[in-house]
Order: C-alpha cells, then structure tokens, then sequence
C-alpha cells in the first residue's frame, strides 16, 4: 500500500465510520508492532527513532493525537496540571481501541504482538486504553505518566476491581525531577491491583527520554524482539 509523501489518515470501515487518526507505519523484518504515543506537542513521527532503536525489527506504529492544545496535537483535552476532560479521555481510548484493530487488519499486523510504548500525555493514554480494553496489548511502557482517569475502577467500562491485566507486562518508568510525578504516584498500586507484571522505576531523570529510558526500554522488550518472526519489508 504505497504512501505518496506525508502521513497517513485513517480509512472508512463498512459502516461508514471514519477511524480518522493520522499516523505513520514503518515496517520492521519481524511480526511484533510498537504502538506509539507521543507526548503534548508530538506527533506521530515523534518516537520512531526511539523505538527503531530499543526494537530494531518491529512494526513501528505512530499515532498523532485528535486534541489541541494551543495548537499543538494531544490525546485529550486537559484543564490543569492533572485535571483531564474524563469523557474525552474514555472515548479516545476507545476510539484508539478501534483504530488499532483496524490498523492490524489493514495493514496485516499480528493482532498478539503489539506492545504500547507512550512518552506523557501518551503514556497516559495508554494507560487508559489498558483500562477499558484491557486483552487489547502484549504489554505496554508508559514513561513519565500522570493518572489521567479520576474514577478508573467505577465505570462502566471497567466495573469492579478485578485482576484484568492478567500478568500483562508493563513497564513504568518516573523521573524523580519530572514535575508531572507526584500526579503519577497512584499509577503503580493501581496497576498491580489490577494483576501487572510490573517493572516500575524511577530514573534521576525529568519528564524529557534520557539515555537511562532507553537502556531499560532495550532491555524490557529483548524478550518480545528475540520470539519475532518474519515479514515483509514494505515501505510508506
């Protein structure tokens, strides 16, 4: 499926509906995907050279953000530090939910092997869509996120507190300088009530991806990178 220059869009399903994401696709030699979320002011180009170079051969997915904020792409909506439009927040997971499936229906990824990897306002998205989609991944990196739901157990999409998560592997990573980490600190708990296998670190490090990230991230994914297998080179 060539690309004639620029991102992608989204298509149209049977139903008319517009998944509508703008998003990038670099294709790896092995069948894992890295789902990319960037950070406020990114877009979908922001994390490829990171994930090329913590999975060399993986699917490298990016996704641009549908919200704006002063102009500049985000997931959702926010009012303050930590203050985010809640029904914004569950629609675009699901929104994001339903873009994925398309994408790997599309584009012929496999549907077992795609791994989260979100920087911020991203992480926190994907941290949502862990949470209303939770057999969706293979296991997600969320670096320097704050909790982005304010009831993420008391919904109708999640109900009750359950071990939904099922051992999924997932990779937290805080900077202890990032002034964003005290609305964080929540995330962990919540997570290992909800069955992770988690790694949570904090890194002397601020919001910005250091050099220490990308050593963990190598590392974290060499499990999932050493069980790839083939697939076609195809270029966008």
């Amino acid at each position: 499926m060539p690309n004639h220059g620029g991102p992608k869009t989204g298509w149209t399903d049977q139903g008319g509906a517009d998944k509508g994401w703008i998003h990038s696709l670099k294709r790896g030699s092995g069948d894992l995907t890295l789902l990319l979320l960037h950070s406020t002011g990114g877009d979908e180009t922001q994390l490829l050279a990171l994930g090329r170079e913590v999975a060399p051969e993986a699917n490298l997915l990016g996704v641009r953000g549908r919200s704006l904020e002063e102009g500049v792409p985000r997931y959702f909506r926010r009012f303050g530090a930590a203050d985010y439009d809640q029904p914004q927040v569950w629609g675009e997971a699901e929104a994001l939910a339903a873009f994925l499936a398309g994408a790997t229906e599309q584009y012929g990824l496999n549907p077992t092997r795609t791994v989260l990897l979100g920087h911020g306002n991203g992480a926190e998205l994907g941290l949502a869509l862990l949470l209303c989609r939770p057999g969706l991944l293979a296991g997600a990196a969320l670096l320097r996120p704050t909790l982005p739901v304010d009831e993420p157990l008391g919904t109708p999409l999640n109900g009750p507190l359950t071990t939904i998560l099922n051992s999924l592997p997932v990779l937290l990573l805080h900077g202890v300088d990032d002034p964003y980490a005290p609305f964080g600190e929540a995330i962990a708990p919540l997570l290992r009530k909800l069955g992770a296998d988690l790694e949570d670190r904090r890194l002397n490090a601020g919001h910005a991806i250091t050099d220490h990230d990308t050593v963990i991230l190598t590392r974290w994914l060499a499990p999932c990178c050493a069980t790839q297998g083939a697939n076609h080179d195809q270029t966008f």
